[in-house]
Parts: C-alpha cells; sequence; structure tokens
C-alpha cells in the first residue's frame, strides 16, 4: 500500500518523469517518453535533437545516467523508397550516436507507417533515491537559472522564411541571410547537446528544484514547476537570454510567438533549475568550464567545447505558487558560436563575460 501511494504522489504532482518504486532493495525505476514532428533540414541532426529530447526529462531531476533507450519512429507514407532509405537510417544514426556519448544505448523501439514522420524514444533508468533531485523544494531567496538560450522556434522558422518573399519581407531589414543561417545553425547545436553536465551539477550545488524548457515556453514550463513546490513560492524572471537578433524577429514580424513574454516553445531546451543564491554563481561558471561535447558529454576526446554558458534569470520569492516575467525584462543577446569564437581568436585576453545583475 505504501508503494502505491508514494507513485500516486510522485505522478501527481507532475513531474518530467515518472517515479515508481520497486518492490526490492529500496530502488525506484525512473522513466519517460517523448516524440515530435521533424523541426530540421537535417535528418541525422533531428535524431540527435530527439534523443536529446527524451533524455532531458531524466536530467531535470538530476539523473546522469540512463540504464536503457527504445526508439519510437514514424515512417511516412509520402515518402517513396530512395527517400526512405536515404532520410530514415541518418535519422536513427543520429538518435543512437547521441545516446551513445549519453552513455546508454538503444535497445529497440517500434516503427510505423504514418502520414508524418514522428521521432522520438523511451528512456529508462533503475537508481537509488539519492540518485535524483524531487521537483518541490525551493525557497524563497533561491535563484533561477537556465542552461540553453531561448528562441530555437523563431531561429527553426527564420530558416524556412528565407524562400517565402511575404515572411522573409518582414525580417530583412532586422537581420541578414548569412545571420539567419548562423542562428539555425546555432538552434540546431544548442538542441543536441544533452543537458547531462547541469544536472550532475544540480547535486554539487544543492538544487532545489528544476525543469527542462520545451513545448510550453518559459513561463509555461516555470509556472508547472512554480505549481508543485511545497512551500508558498512565486518564480520572477528578470532576465531572457535569447539566442542573436532572435528578440529583434520576433518584434519586426509583430510578436512573433510571444518570445519576450516567455510563450514560445523550444525543443530539447535548457534546464530551468532552482539553486541557493550562495550556490548559483558558481554552478554558472563551473557549467562554462566543463568541457563538453557536441551533446553534452563530459570528457570526451576529440569535439571537446568550452562547456555550456548558464545564465541567473530570476529570483525565488514568497508567493502563491505562480511564476512571472517582469514588464521590461533584460534581454540578454547570446552570440553565436562561431561569432565568439572570431571575437577570441582577435583578442590576447581571457577575460570573463560581466556578471548578470537581477534588476
Amino acid at each position: 500500500i505504501t508503494t502505491i501511494l508514494i507513485y500516486f504522489y510522485y505522478r501527481r504532482i507532475g513531474m518530467d518523469s515518472c517515479v515508481i518504486p520497486l518492490r526490492h532493495g529500496g530502488l525506484s525505476l525512473v522513466q519517460t517518453t517523448d516524440f515530435f514532428y521533424p523541426l530540421v533540414e537535417d535528418p541525422y541532426m533531428m535524431g540527435r535533437i530527439a534523443c536529446a529530447n527524451v533524455l532531458s526529462d531524466l536530467y531535470a531531476m538530476g539523473i546522469t545516467e540512463c540504464d536503457n533507450m527504445l526508439m519510437l519512429l514514424s515512417v511516412s507514407q509520402k515518402m517513396n523508397e530512395k527517400e526512405r532509405d536515404q532520410v530514415m537510417p541518418l535519422i536513427m544514426k543520429g538518435f543512437r550516436d547521441a545516446a551513445e556519448e549519453a552513455g546508454t544505448s538503444v535497445t529497440g523501439g517500434q516503427t510505423v507507417i504514418n502520414p508524418w514522420i514522428i521521432v522520438g524514444g523511451v528512456a529508462s533508468v533503475v537508481c537509488q533515491p539519492n540518485d535524483f533531485i524531487m521537483p518541490g523544494s525551493a525557497v524563497p531567496g533561491d535563484v533561477l537559472v537556465l542552461t540553453k538560450p531561448l528562441g530555437t522556434q523563431v531561429a527553426v522558422n527564420a530558416h524556412r522564411w528565407l524562400d517565402i518573399p511575404e515572411k522573409w519581407n518582414k525580417i530583412k531589414l532586422v537581420i541578414s541571410r548569412e545571420e539567419v543561417e548562423q542562428a539555425y545553425q546555432e538552434a540546431m547545436l544548442n538542441m543536441a547537446t544533452l543537458n547531462r553536465t547541469a544536472a550532475a551539477l544540480m547535486h554539487k550545488f544543492n538544487a532545489h528544484a528544476a525543469t527542462d524548457i520545451t513545448g510550453f515556453g518559459i513561463i509555461g514550463h516555470a509556472r508547472n514547476l512554480a505549481q508543485q513546490q511545497k512551500n508558498n513560492v512565486a518564480f520572477v524572471i528578470h532576465n531572457l537570454p535569447i539566442i542573436s537578433k532572435m528578440a529583434a524577429i520576433s518584434k519586426a514580424g509583430g510578436n512573433l510567438f510571444g518570445l519576450l513574454q516567455g510563450t514560445s516553445s523550444e525543443t530539447s531546451g535548457g534546464l530551468l533549475i532552482c539553486l541557493p543564491r550562495e550556490q548559483a554563481a558558481r554552478f554558472c561558471a563551473e557549467m562554462k568550464s566543463s568541457r563538453v561535447g557536441l551533446s553534452g558529454a563530459v570528457g570526451q576526446d576529440g569535439g571537446a567545447g568550452d562547456g555550456q554558458q548558464a545564465w541567473i534569470i530570476g529570483i525565488v520569492e514568497k508567493g502563491n505558487r505562480c511564476a512571472r516575467i517582469i514588464d521590461k525584462p533584460r534581454i540578454i543577446e547570446v552570440p553565436y558560436r562561431g561569432s565568439v569564437v572570431r571575437a577570441q581568436e582577435g583578442s590576447h585576453n581571457n577575460a570573463s563575460p560581466p556578471e548578470v545583475q537581477l534588476t
């Protein structure tokens, strides 16, 4: 009876993954599933993004290891045999490669014929209670940290509009074609990056709650997380880190997708984490110093980068389990990675970027 009650309590609070206490040894099965339609033109990257998106629900609970993955794949009946033979193996390879970088493997799944391509999967892990962080312990005085910039929906759509004159004419005064391409590549790279490093650091820096930012936008997921808190708290967002030029596109297009209001959908976005104020700056610094590969696996040989940025974007205060963005949030323009490299090559110092201040 106790196990059943715990199971329904865990399911009731709307976590990113379900936690099912097992009958033996105090272990729990943590499991999640997710799928969506293709949103980028590169089938290999689409597979990577889909895998990262599935795993992100585990990472949002501070879980860094995955025991097994299944892949869910729908093949479009509108594709001819040649198209299927070219596209579907690349999606599958991207998914498997990302799973391998996450330290797990794809052992099966399901493939069906459907009017549309759909790609997703299931991620499962058996773990001890101290392996995961329940998302309900935020307290007043915590700060909110975000581990990926916003704006992927705008970037992907802007790339499509390059070939649609009536759409392109609305935004061409604020962004060049080259910048659209750069933003699109940046969005793909962000979406394909695992949140595994952030999940590990959640334990080190005593995170109190977290969720990943996906289809409901940052404000939707912030509100959902706020509603699950045990304490009477409210989340207040002051800063919005956004892929460079995406805020300008949103304004030029007549508030496209509600990006500045926090309602723009994200795919495989970052983690929104409630951290003790005294730990947040060190969390961000360690995220930046961690060397990660394309999909966020720490310390890989070849392809290792300079880590991931993270930003302090808001505060946790006393309240009625709600979340809001202030009227005039600070927009943080996050440069494309290529721009960062060029800037560093032209500089003779290693000065850190200025610390983000809450207003």
